[in-house]
This record gives C-alpha cells, structure tokens and sequence, in this order.
C-alpha cells in the first residue's frame, strides 16, 4: 500500500530573511517557498500589475499574420465562425471571441461548440464540411485545433482560411493553418508558455486593437476579464506570472461584473458576487459550465455567459441548475454501478493495486466525475472506460494522491492509442484489441515504478497551533491568493487539537465537519465527500489531534467564517 508523509519545509535561508525583512516572517517563508526569494520579485507577485505582467501579444507566433486577416475580414464583411472547446475554458473563450466581433460592429460572426459525447474533442470533420456550405470564409478555433490537420485541411481546401488560437501541446504533425497562435509551438518566443485557451483568444483581442480600436474605448477589453479569470482559475493553469494577473484582474472584474447570467447564477448559489473567490469558480461554477456538455447541452453554458437579457438569464441559470441536478444523478447512478462490480470482484479476490473497469454504455464525459467519486472508498488509481458517439473507446483516469497517473501510462507501452492529462489525472483512448489486457499492462506498469513513485512526502509550509488559527493569521496568507496550480494554498500542521464535535453534512451526509477547541471557542474544520474513518487517526470527541489543512475564508450566507480545510488528520 503506498504512503504518504508529511513533513515541515525547514527553515528559509538567512539571505531569504534579510532579503524580505519588510514582509510578516510567516510570508516570508510562504513566499520563499512559492519561489519569490527577494524584494523586487515579492513585490510582483503580491502586487500584479496589468501594463506590466501581460506581454506583448505579438511575440506570438503567427499574430501578426492572423491579425492582417482578421483586419481584411472585417473590412469585407467575411463570415467568421468561432469554434471553440466545449469546457469552461473554450466556452468563456468563445463568448469572448464573438463579443468582441459585434463590439467592433462586426456582425456575421457565428459560434459553434462541439457535442461533446457525439462528436468529440477539435474539429470534426462533418462539421467542417457544413461550414462551407453555410457560407463560411473564416474559421477561428478558440482552445483546440492544433491537434486536427486534416480537418484543417480539408478546410483549407474548401476555400475556407483557419486561425488556430489554442494552449495544448502540438503533435509531431502541425496543422498547415493559415496562422496558428499556440504559445508551446516550438518557435514562439513568448515569455509565457501556458495560458489558458481564452487567454490566448484574449491576446489575439489585445493584438487588433493594438491595430484598429474601431472606435472601443481605450481599455474597455478588460471587461472581457471576467471571462479570462473564468477559464484561467477552472483550467489548471499555473497561477504564476501573466496567469496570476489575468486571475488577480479577472477575479476583480467577475465581483462587479454586469452579465446578468454570473449575476443570476452566483445568486442561485448563495455567493454574493462582491466577494467571489477562486474556490467559487472552481468549485461551483466551472462545474455547472462543465456539466452543459456532458449532459449534451453546452449552448446552455454558452447563453448564460453571453446574454445581456434579464429574463434569458435567469432562465439559462435555472437551466443550468437543471442540467447540473441531472449530472449529479447520471453520476450518482454511474458510481453506483461502478461500486457493484468493484463489490463482485472483491467477492472473487483482493483488488489489483491499479483498477480497471469499463462498459461500452458508460458515457467518456462522466467518467473523470464517477472516478473522483470512487477515490473515496478505493486507495488505489482507477481507470475507468466507456465508448462515445463514434464508437471510439475513451476513458478518464485519477490517482488515489500518490501515484503519477501520466508515468503509469507512459510506462504501460502500446496500450493506448492516446493518452495525456497531469500527474494527479488524466484521460486515454484505447483500442478494441488492447482493452482487455489494460489492467493487466497498468499493473506490471506499477509494479516496474520505484518505489520513490508510489511513496509520498508532502511538504507543508509550516506548523500552527489551534490558537494562531485567527483572521490575523489568514491576512497574511490572504494575500499569496489566487491560489491555484503553481501557486497552491498553504498547508499547515495544526498542533494538538483537542476535538469537540464530529459530524456529517449536506444531503446525503457525504461532507465532514469536525469542531476542535481553540481556546474555549469552537474552531470549524470540514472535509467534502470525505468519511471520518478516511483520514489516518479518526476523530472523536475527546481526542487531542495534529490536522494538517488549510486556512479558508467562507462567506456562505455573506457571513465570513474562518475555519480550517482538511486535507488528513493525524
């Protein structure tokens, strides 16, 4: 069974100390650990800047060519088609492309989105086609495309130019596009690899207007920073550097933003919008713009972030609701499902250390939601199949926290026929023949991995008592945020918490909360989808614990409550 430890990073650097003498020494040493280890560079990094963090767009690749033909577009009034992703960053993304186009007063601008379980991920092939047919002279992808050359092909072929905007890393064939803006293209010389797809579509924005404002005032794009901040908190983008200021200003302009749909959905949600955090985006509405095309309606999601109109709002956010209730249960009846053949197999045998299972009726774009789901009563990976609307076989798969999922699958050679996704999940493709020998390959797999892969240190910013638990503690920490890829939110031990109260919340009693005693006042600490025996001591009323969690600010019901987040109690 793998293990994780945890263990306190030791002191910082006396340099480091002198260097960030102005600064609380608990943000010295968080921001030490995050990389900022003298005073100019804390100064950029507590203090994001707009004019100074965001680059020049047309470092891009191919910006100026995309430009010039954008430019030659708009003067001949050329039908443009925004064909962007179908996930909470291609559809921000894609809003903001057509926004833009009718601001300038641009208005043969049309979108289209991707059926996620009948026609997949990029381009697809039919709908290329009809494109033509309809008109079209100009095809603009908004996160996707740099994988899809004979799509673009045939487009290219048809009459119809392609700019490629897109983030995802290229394939050894490249697309012959008439421009592609993707910012891990070999060539690029721009300084920030990894943004988001609607920042690369907000950088072609940046680009026109550098060119022809077309009568916009000066700065009015920032407005479509509501939309940037949307996808780059949702899309696990380092929140570093160019990302941390279109997070930081994204976030500012998501708290007054005026789209009736953000206003309506946070107001469904109980958020007061003034003080939406990135754990709002991530956790509530990120989800529900997900859930759209999952359940096969992402134009759902679409209408709610592009409607000016009251009414359409309010009607796309109870929608939106709907479709998120009805996710919930298809994934409810999905892990349901899951749990009573994992049950079967334990019946049969101990479990493998990696599980695989699958079933040509499990929809793909559920199944990342079921596997997160399964994690809470199986400590191992689990990869989990299912067949989409081309009959490909398509999966998604999740580490139980310790294992590299992407080292797993590079490390099981021929078994996928595509794989990719980051250390703690991932998603894979996999061909008739090989799905019955997967779990076989992904179990020698880790069994070949050393053992360094499957043990885990995890490393926490420092050591607490319950009674520096205080909203003067959580100022200093407050200002690293947002907190996010690259820049995680720290993680303490908090030292001998003597438990009050252990109970169970929400619906189906799924969440934890635990009340510990500072100093004769209740501290609350919660975990979601979390059981009191998972942790590594279980607690009682009465014991006296070490809880390593974060610090989190919670404004349900506009009341702001401190109180702690678990990640394990020891």
């Amino acid at each position: 069974m793998p293990r994780k430890a945890y263990t306190v990073f030791p002191d910082i650097p006396e340099e480091t100390r002198v260097e960030l003498a102005s600064y609380h020494p608990l943000l010295q040493r968080l921001l030490h650990y995050r990389g900022v280890s003298t005073g100019v560079l804390a100064e950029k990094f507590l203090n994001p800047d707009f004019d100074l963090d965001l680059h020049d767009p047309f470092l891009l690749p191919d910006m100026e060519k995309a430009v010039s033909r954008i430019l030659s577009a708009i003067r001949n009034g050329e039908k443009v088609l925004i064909y962007s992703d179908y996930d909470a960053d291609g559809i921000p993304g894609g809003v903001i492309m057509r926004e833009f186009f009718e601001k300038i007063g641009h208005t043969n601008i049309h979108n289209y989105i991707p059926h996620r379980h009948d026609e997949g991920y990029g381009l697809h092939l039919e709908a290329v086609e009809s494109f033509k047919e309809e008109g079209v002279n100009l095809i603009i992808t908004v996160d996707c495309g740099i994988a899809d050359s004979s799509q673009v092909a045939r487009a290219m072929e048809l009459g119809m130019d392609v700019i490629i905007t897109d983030h995802h890393e290229p394939g050894e064939v490249i697309p012959k596009a008439f421009a592609i803006i993707d910012p891990k293209l070999l060539d690029s010389q721009y300084p920030e690899s990894i943004l988001c797809g609607s920042g690369v579509a907000f950088k072609l924005i940046q680009a026109i207007l550098l060119k022809d404002r077309f009568g916009m005032k000066e700065g009015h794009e920032k407005w479509f920073l509501d939309l940037v901040g949307i996808a780059t908190l949702s899309d696990m983008v380092p929140l570093v550097g160019e990302n941390r200021a279109l997070g930081h200003y994204g976030l500012k302009v998501i708290q007054k933003s005026p789209r009736p749909g953000l206003q309506k959905i946070w107001k469904k949600l109980g958020v007061d919008q003034r003080l939406v955090t990135e754990d709002d985006i991530g956790f509530s509405l990120a989800p529900r713009i997900n859930a759209a095309s999952r359940m096969g309606h992402p134009h759902d999601a679409f209408k709610l972030l592009k409607t000016y109109d009251h009414s359409e709002a309010d009607e796309a956010a109870i929608q939106l609701e709907k479709v998120n209730d009805e996710r919930k249960g298809a994934v409810a009846a999905l892990v349901k499902d899951i749990r009573k053949h994992i049950k079967e197999r334990e019946t049969l045998g101990a479990l493998p250390d990696v599980l695989v299972l699958g079933n040509p009726e499990w929809k793909p774009s559920l199944l990342g939601l079921a596997a997160n789901s399964i994690l809470d009563d199986f400590s191992k990976p689990i990869f989990l199949w299912g067949r989409n609307g081309d009959s490909v076989l398509k999966g998604s798969c999740r580490s139980e926290g310790i294992t590299d999922v992407m080292e797993l699958m590079q490390a099981t050679e021929g078994a996928f026929t595509q794989f990719g996704g980051h250390t703690m999940a991932g998603g894979f493709a996999v061909n008739h023949e090989n799905i019955h020998t997967l779990e076989d390959k992904l179990n020698l797999a880790y069994k070949s991995l050393s053992k360094d892969t499957h043990d885990q240190t995890v490393f926490l910013d420092g050591e607490l008592q319950v009674a520096d638990v205080t909203w003067d503690t959580y100022r200093h920490i407050e200002k690293l945020a947002p907190f996010g890829v690259g820049n995680p939110k720290p993680v303490f031990r908090i030292m001998n918490a003597p438990v009050l109260e252990v109970k169970l919340f929400g619906k189906e009693k799924n969440h934890v909360e635990v009340s510990f005693d500072r100093q004769g006042k209740p501290l609350k600490a919660i975990s979601f989808f979390s059981k009191p025996d998972q942790f590594t001591i279980e607690p009682k009323p009465g014991l006296t614990v070490n809880v390593i969690g974060t610090l989190e600010k919670s404004n349900f019901r506009s009341f702001p409550e401190l109180r702690l987040r678990i990640v394990d109690i020891m």
